[in-house]
């Protein structure tokens, strides 16, 4: 049985694997940061303390996406739970600060236990694969519809990059999506959509927050942040990798995320998952032709996100000044 060819340095950077990795923390960042923000503040964070958020989280992600995908060899992408943000926004009311950490660390206790004891695993197994398909498409649909409606506000971008990837995909798809990347940012240049008023070159530092424990934050937070989190984070994450043909390891996977979560929740780090939307990008075709290549997306992907913990605050000031209607096509 012969030995497929070692890996060199070049073959490392594979443009459209670079291009899926840096789209997809681009997508994640400008897309759901302000909720993160949003999170922090309705838990009484300090402008300090928010950029710990923001740090944290990032550093959370690129380790975990570098380590998982590394390890396994597939992109196994890792993201903060937006859904978990959003629910924090509007459950933190009366909670200080000290009891959100204190929730967290028990979500990801009960995250970490459900990743160790095999019991979140042998739920998946039990999805058929045309349902976990069927999730995929669902969570895809509404950003495709989307796409479309951004037409109303900016035609101008929408068209010429939604044409530049219909072309792409007849000439050259494994460069479809870098080239859509490259004339968007420029057709915004040329418009005047780039907004670069809020960015500067910053450096954050960590903030430990002492975690309480009151039994108000526990069941009001803590629970309902690990149940949104495995339910709307976790379980479609895991049916993006299997419908796009890989057999992640599940139980590692998020006994990692907890445990990485566990460490980081002192910090701001509320709740690492498994990502789904930016999961696919990197999962499909158009990051490598060679589906056992593809966790080259997930390399650069960490390596974004890594970038993005200590630079925290200038990478968000960079992702603001796109606008969104390019983010979206």
């Amino acid at each position: 049985m012969s030995r497929a060819p070692a890996m060199t340095l070049r073959d490392y950077f594979h443009p459209p694997a670079l291009a899926a990795g840096f789209t997809a923390v681009l997508i994640g960042y400008s897309s759901s940061a302000v909720i993160v923000f949003q999170a922090a503040r309705a838990a009484g964070a300090t402008p300090e303390q928010t950029g710990s958020w923001m740090i944290a989280l990032g550093i959370g992600m690129g380790l975990t996406t570098l380590g998982l995908s590394w390890r396994y060899k597939m992109p196994i992408i890792t993201a903060w739970s937006t859904p978990g943000a959003a629910l924090l926004v509007t459950s933190l009311q009366g909670i200080s600060l000290p009891e959100a950490i204190g929730a967290f660390i028990f979500s990801a206790i009960l995250i970490t236990a459900s990743g160790i004891s095999g019991w979140f695993e042998r739920i998946m197994d039990r999805i058929p694969l045309s349902i976990a398909a069927a999730m995929l498409a669902g969570i895809l649909f509404q950003f495709g519809v989307e796409v479309f409606r951004s037409f109303e506000s900016q035609f101008g971008l929408v068209f010429v990059m939604f044409s530049v990837y219909l072309g792409a995909k007849v000439l050259s798809p494994r460069y479809a999506i870098p080239l859509v990347l490259i004339v968007g940012i420029a057709v915004s240049q040329f418009q005047g959509l780039l907004d670069f008023s809020g960015f500067g070159f910053t450096i954050g530092s960590l903030q430990w927050v002492r975690p309480e424990f009151s039994l108000q934050a526990l069941i009001g937070v803590g629970i309902p942040l690990f149940i949104v989190t495995m339910a709307s984070q976790n379980i479609p994450g895991v049916a993006v990798l299997r419908a796009s043909g890989y057999q992640p390891p599940v139980s590692a996977a998020i006994g990692t995320t907890g445990i990485a979560t566990l460490l980081l929740a002192p910090f701001g780090g509320f709740a690492i998952n498994l990502a789904a939307i930016t999961a696919a990008i990197c999962a499909g075709p158009e990051a490598h032709e060679d589906p056992d290549k593809r966790y080259l997306a997930g390399l650069s992907n960490g390596v974004c996100y890594l970038l993005l913990g200590l630079f925290g605050a200038t990478m968000a000031g960079l992702f603001a000044a796109f606008p969104s209607e390019f983010v979206l096509a």
